[in-house]
């Protein structure tokens, strides 16, 4: 079978530090090889796409088995049940961003899906709602104008939010300013008006974008000139 295939494969290339410093961060229901991204990549690649397979390794409680599952998943086999399930299922920062970036967001209905979200008590959810912005601002078939109340509520709602909420705010604010010359101007008036954004990433040296500093950076600026 495939996924005993896969999972010989984790286990042959489990990483003891990675390991060690999974163990660090305390999450008791859900193990790790400690391989990191770029070599899951690797090994997802040799499976292809396959929506079945991945099924049967999203329940499996392991890190490094999850994203896996989350790589070979097919986004339009998925439908509205399954991303509600996946999402309750959720439990960590990591993943949060994995499975926003490579699944979620490709799904067809990521947008209206994310607007329940962003209203949603569930902070994972809200997270989802927020983060899948900064995807989403690349659909042209997405008006300007919808995002302009969703800036607003950022703006407002951004420093009371909780922690990984506010990460997902300010990544979406730096998604939108990047969609159009006045939603740019837009987003660097609203960054300039909320101020510092203080974003707790745990024991490492990571911090929240900085962004006004990118969004007038050079590169941006050339983009829209």
């Amino acid at each position: 079978m495939k996924k005993d295939a896969i999972l010989k494969i984790l286990e042959d290339h489990k990483n003891k530090r990675g390991i060690d410093n999974w163990n660090k961060l305390g999450y008791a229901n859900l193990t790790s090889y400690g391989i990191g991204l770029t070599q899951l990549k690797k090994i997802a690649k040799q499976f292809g796409k396959d929506h079945v397979l991945a099924q049967k390794l999203w329940i499996v409680p392991n890190y490094d088995v999850k994203i896996i599952a989350i790589l070979i998943e097919e986004p339009k086999k998925i439908d509205s049940l399954q991303i509600n399930t996946m999402v309750n299922e959720i439990h960590m920062g990591m993943l949060t961003h994995v499975w926003v970036q490579i699944l979620f967001s490709k799904v067809s209905f990521a947008k209206e899906k994310a607007e329940q979200w962003r209203a949603d008590e569930n902070n994972i959810k809200r997270r989802c709602g927020f983060e899948v912005l900064y995807y989403l601002a690349r659909d042209t078939n997405i008006s300007d104008s919808y995002f302009y109340p969703i800036l607003g509520s950022i703006k407002t709602q951004i420093q009371q939010e909780e922690n990984y909420v506010k990460d997902a705010m300010n990544n979406a604010l730096f998604g939108i300013g990047q969609r159009s010359k006045e939603l740019n101007l837009t987003c660097i008036i609203i960054a300039r008006e909320i101020g510092k954004i203080e974003v707790d990433y745990g024991d490492n040296s990571c911090e929240a974008i900085d962004v006004i500093k990118h969004l007038t950076s050079n590169r941006i600026k050339q983009k829209f000139n």
